[in-house]
């Protein structure tokens, strides 16, 4: 008999080849495998963890292959995930190079807090576009920083709760009456800011033409939808970047574009870092921010769980991947980029090309940290006329809003419940109308004030029956 140990990250015997990979010491995960022979084995009875982990079995000769396949399908996510990734920074005015680089940091502290059992990579939340435009004018880039790194500690006290209680305590106080408008007021909060970017304005004047700025924020808006309705499987995945890269190339064909920059930048360059200032009302006010994104990212596990016929809930266990996104929300903070969190496109990729190796997130992380560092690339990002990123926020900003609809709808809630319409109709009206609450020194508006407010309307008001 033949006794083959593998670990989640792979080892086992291949044909006459014993091989390790990725070799961990034992740590509670390891089990025992048989094969009667070395006959079998030689036929393709291959026990490694890749029967179990989606890691392929691969003999000496052929090592070097499995790591460049490894690593163009990192590449890959990373390409799926790069047009919302840096798009958050591109609006709200942070570096793109610190938008990678917190990702790649966060993937990676995220595998290491899950055991590297998850098919997640993490990019730039929209969640926190209006918040941060809004902390900026506010308190500065030092305090916005300070309040982003809170922030994760809100996915901390999620983690706990789930920890100690179970999901069951989330969904009660957080059921989809309170999250669906939260997620709308998301979206329809920063919808002037997608028209006036459409317009070629900004801070109140006319940065470009104001027909060619339609014309190009039409035309972009106008790809990124047929690409979104019309386009392949896998096109579909990436309509942000496709919608972008097109739009681009128009404004540059029209003289829209100014290269002066990309052509002074360094090929080599180290992002420019932020230290953040401490200021607890940006912090007070960033806080119940972090509860929309924390939901979607139980949301998010859950899904790829769904794609992957693995009970990510249960192992890892919820707990650890909200830490694990907390500890990346943090980071992103301290070093000037904005909040990670999950990616619907990622699951996406993971369910078309059947690969669900948590290792290609790793290479993907990676390739994302090296970019920062790509300094002609980040003046590039740089360089994207306003118009572009307009025609595709007019799409975006409306997508995020209709999927908070889509909870209220999915979930049911009836709005002929006085709780319930009562709730809904208070949050967005404060949410959209820019409501500004101050209590001393401290600020609370836009969503973590929805947030906060419909927390508390839903424990406050009771249970009626249906009104007709």
């Amino acid at each position: 008999m033949v006794a083959i140990k593998r670990s989640p990250h792979g080892s086992g015997v291949c044909g006459t080849h014993v091989v390790s990979v990725f070799r961990q010491p034992e740590n509670g995960f390891s089990d025992g495998l048989i094969a009667s022979n070395a006959a079998q084995l030689e036929e393709g009875f291959c026990l490694t963890a890749g029967n179990r982990y989606n890691l392929p079995c691969f003999c000496k000769e052929s090592v070097i292959m499995q790591y460049l396949k490894q690593a163009v399908a990192g590449a890959q996510i990373l390409f799926v995930a790069f047009g919302a990734m840096v798009l958050v920074p591109l609006l709200t005015g942070l570096n793109p190079a610190m938008a990678l680089l917190g990702a790649g940091i966060g993937t990676l502290l995220f595998q290491l807090l899950t055991g590297r059992k998850v098919p997640i990579f993490l990019g730039s939340s929209f969640a926190f576009i209006a918040p941060i435009i809004y902390a900026m004018q506010e308190w500065g880039m030092g305090g916005t920083m300070f309040g982003l790194f809170a922030a994760g500690f809100m996915y901390f006290v999620f983690a706990a709760l789930v920890k100690w209680r179970g999901l069951d305590a989330v969904h009660k106080l957080l059921p989809p009456v309170v999250i669906g408008p939260v997620i709308m007021v998301i979206g329809l909060s920063v919808a002037a800011v997608a028209g006036q970017m459409a317009m070629g304005q900004a801070d109140g004047e006319q940065k470009y033409d104001y027909v060619q700025s339609l014309l190009l924020s039409g035309f972009t808006f106008a790809v990124t939808v047929v690409i979104a309705v019309f386009g392949s499987r896998m096109m579909k995945l990436v309509p942000i970047l496709i919608g972008v890269t097109s739009g681009y190339l128009l404004a540059w064909m029209l003289g829209m574009v100014d290269t002066a920059n990309v052509a002074a930048a360094k090929w080599f360059a180290e992002p420019e870092f932020h230290k953040p200032e401490i200021n607890w009302q940006a912090a007070l006010f960033m806080l119940p921010v972090a509860i929309a994104p924390a939901i979607e990212h139980i949301g998010g596990v859950l899904a790829v769980g769904k794609v992957t016929g693995e009970d990510y809930a249960a192992d890892p266990g919820l707990h650890r991947t909200l830490a694990g996104d907390g500890l990346g929300v943090c980071v992103a903070g301290l070093i000037g980029g904005p909040p990670v969190t999950t990616y619907g496109e990622v699951t996406g990729a993971v369910m078309l090309t059947k690969n669900s190796n948590p290792v290609i997130m790793t290479w993907a992380a990676v390739f994302a940290i090296c970019m920062a560092f790509f300094g002609k690339f980040n003046a590039f990002l740089g360089s994207i006329p306003l118009p572009v990123m307009g025609g595709v926020m007019i799409l975006l900003f409306g997508t995020i809003a209709s999927l908070g609809l889509k909870t209220l709808i999915d979930a049911q809630v009836d709005l002929m419940k006085p709780k319930n319409l009562v709730i809904v109709s208070s949050v967005l009206t404060t949410g959209v109308g820019g409501m500004l609450v101050k209590v001393g020194n401290v600020s609370f508006a836009g969503v973590g004030l929805c947030a906060i407010l419909a927390i508390v309307l839903n424990l406050v008001l009771p249970d009626e029956k249906v009104v007709r």
